[in-house]
């Protein structure tokens, strides 16, 4: 199932009984004399209880608003943080029904055995035990029937709401609500669609099969669709309980938590959103297993990159470094930039003067959403989702093992990855990926100069000569022939260097000598014929 796209502007009139009935609820809990100021607010509890009564939608935007400690104070938060997931069972003659519905096949066609009772009922879905009729053991994922339309009554209703909140009281607008529900609306998207769930999984096996100690259940595709997902039966026990039973497994096993965490951030631009214990089980061989793809980020190879940077400058505590590698992720219109960087230096001076094995990178980032949202930056969704997947993967290592430098297996961690950032196979990719770049702009930039230039003659700017534009044109293409030269010799340096200080022995090493060689003498030659077109010239 694909909700339908957030709409920006939802009917008032199909909204108008929800809301009707969300503003009873929201006057009951005193949340509407919140609108005089932050003195009028509901106690955190309240909050809690007023999204619990609303249903659904709501329980998952608290969750959404949980993750926000920019917006909100930590006593909401930490209330926020408690809404459960659980809902009721659903009958056994609706969980059957969708599933023949979905899968189009009487029930027992498709199993030999499926159990009435659920493993679990959440708000979204619930998990029921089965054995497909060859004989495999299976976990099927069962979406509640009516939750487009339920879903969507509640957007609607809660898209007005925010938009009227704005209207009557503009200091609302600070808090940008309607770009909040927005995301969530998107949020909820991919959370109802199995098939993209399905996918996630696929991806996450791939991106983690080198790693002995996990196993991630696969996907049966015949049994999967839009509403029901269907994948091998994971036979653990929650982490959480396993470690009580055998603390002296915990080292090994928070190791392995931190590589999957890391490797599939860095190398794959995936995450798993919700690692927290009831997603984590142990085999009864003590691998481990990772459950519930529904909650996963993404991120691109640019955000990789300025997210190393922006670790990097955390631990190290470059402030100017962390501000401009935060600001690549979460950049933004109107930012007071000095503000910012004050606020950076004493983010990373809290986290410098206490205890390395008790600092939290979620925390740290946390403090960052904090201060990038007090002065201009919109924070990206997948910050978010991020800097909450560190908090729970903390969180849940310090209740595994209080006595775990996590810090320390971070680092482990992060080296390993470096080492293999820096391999022969991946600087081939980026060299190739620049190549193309400095081919591209080599070709381009002469007609690109001229249809300017040519623009340029054309537009209300005065009378301009054409010898005049045509000597600009010639220094402009001049500069852009030296431009892309130094960058060719630049890259060829650069690479060459990352080669020889790469942990690499055998050819790689004189590979990046040559390089390097190569990048200087091209500087060289660079130089020389520049000098030498501008004496001719004189």
């Amino acid at each position: 199932m694909a909700l339908p796209a957030f709409d920006k502007k939802p009917s008032v009139l199909r909204a108008a009984p929800r809301l009707t009935e969300i503003l009873k609820v929201l006057a009951r809990h005193k949340f509407l004399g919140a609108l005089r100021g932050r003195g009028h607010w509901p106690s955190p509890k309240e909050v809690r209880e007023t999204f619990e009564e609303l249903g659904l939608a709501f329980l998952k935007f608290g969750q959404v608003l949980a993750m926000r400690r920019d917006l909100l104070p930590d006593a909401y938060v930490a209330e926020l943080e408690l809404l459960h997931d659980q809902l009721p069972a659903l009958s056994f003659a609706k969980v059957r029904a969708m599933v023949e519905l979905e899968l189009g096949a009487p029930l027992e066609q498709l199993f030999s055995s499926f159990s009435e009772t659920p493993l679990a009922a959440a708000t979204i879905a619930q998990v029921h035990e089965a054995t497909t009729v060859d004989g495999r053991h299976v976990a099927v994922k069962v979406q509640r029937p009516d939750l487009e339309a339920m879903i969507a009554t509640d957007m609607a209703a809660l898209s007005s709401l925010t938009a009227l909140g704005e209207s009557l009281f503009p200091r609302l607008r600070a808090f940008d609500f309607p770009i909040l529900v927005s995301e969530f609306s998107d949020s909820l998207n991919r959370e109802t669609d199995f098939t993209r769930e399905a996918h996630s999984i696929s991806l996450f096996r791939s991106a983690l099969a080198d790693i002995p100690n996990l196993w991630i259940p696969a996907v049966l595709p015949q049994y999967c669709s839009e509403r029901v997902l269907t994948m091998e039966f994971s036979a653990g026990e929650r982490v959480d309980f396993y470690a009580a039973k055998h603390p002296e497994a915990m080292p090994e096993l928070i190791k392995t938590l931190v590589r999957l965490m890391l490797q599939t951030i860095f190398e794959e631009g995936l995450f798993h959103a919700d690692p927290h214990p009831g997603n984590v089980l142990v085999l009864p061989d003590g691998r481990l297993s990772l459950l519930d793809f529904g909650m996963t980020g993404e991120l691109d190879e640019e955000m990789r990159d300025s997210l190393t940077r922006l670790l990097e400058a955390v631990v190290k505590g470059e402030a100017r470094a962390a501000k401009q590698a935060y600001l690549e992720m979460a950049p933004g219109e109107k930012i007071n930039r000095a503000a910012l960087l004050l606020d950076i230096k004493a983010v990373l001076y809290d986290i410098h003067r206490s205890n390395l094995s008790n600092v939290s990178i979620g925390e740290a980032f946390n403090s960052l959403l904090r201060a990038g949202s007090k002065h201009g930056v919109h924070n990206p969704p997948e910050f978010f989702l991020l800097t909450r997947a560190f908090v729970i993967l903390e969180s849940m290592i310090r209740e595994l093992d209080p006595a775990h430098n996590y810090l320390e297996s971070f680092r482990e961690e992060v080296t390993r990855l470096t080492a293999n950032h820096f391999g022969a196979e991946r600087i081939k990719e980026k060299t190739v990926r620049l190549a193309r770049d400095l081919e591209r702009l080599i070709s381009d930039a002469p007609n690109d100069t001229r249809r300017a230039l040519r623009r340029l003659g054309e537009g209300n700017l005065g009378r301009v000569q054409a010898p005049a534009l045509e000597a600009l044109g010639g220094r402009v293409s001049r500069n852009l022939e030296r431009l892309t030269g130094s960058i060719a010799a630049a890259a060829l340096i650069i690479g060459g260097a990352l080669l020889v200080i790469a942990p690499l022995a055998g050819w790689h090493h004189y590979l990046g000598e040559g390089m390097v060689l190569s990048g200087i003498v091209g500087t060289l030659l660079i130089m020389v014929v520049a000098l030498r077109r501008d004496r001719g010239r004189r």
